[in-house]
């Protein structure tokens, strides 16, 4: 069973098969998962208990900050050229820094942008704050000046 989430392998409380070899060298020696047996069944129960509390309170927390977001809206004046282009673009560093400048402290890689905004208007942006949760903020992007 994994103790913590491992990437390509699993979250934290579940029971995987995994090769002999990289559970004995790997997985057990640094902690990551413990082997299922009579004598651990207390502790996996307990862990396990322990870990959903813990899952669901950050889910809520998550919930409360995804509706936070979601009422904010981020106007982005930007310089623009010929035929309305603009000369940069509005990326997912830009909008972590307006959170940022609002009290909410995202990281820029879980905005999801699938490339940075190029054009005027508005543009709903995902911002993944839970394996279960994201929120939409609005961006307007407008001309300058």
């Amino acid at each position: 069973m994994l103790r913590v989430d491992v990437e390509k392998l699993g979250r934290r409380g579940d029971v995987i098969k995994v090769a002999e070899g990289y559970g004995r060298n790997y997985l057990l020696p640094r902690g990551l998962a413990v082997l299922i047996t009579e004598a651990n069944n207390t502790l996996i129960a307990r862990e396990r208990k322990k870990h959903e509390a813990h899952v669901s309170k950050e889910k809520a927390e998550s919930e409360t900050l995804a509706e936070r977001i979601s009422g904010l809206r981020f106007i982005a004046p930007r310089k623009v050229g010929e035929h309305d282009m603009l000369y940069g673009s509005v990326t997912s560093g830009d909008v972590a820094e307006f959170l940022k400048a609002k009290g909410i402290d995202i990281d820029k890689r879980k905005v999801l942008l699938d490339e940075p905004v190029k054009r005027l208007g508005e543009h709903d942006v995902r911002i993944k704050l839970h394996p279960e949760v994201t929120a939409t903020l609005k961006l307007l992007v407008s001309k300058e000046g």
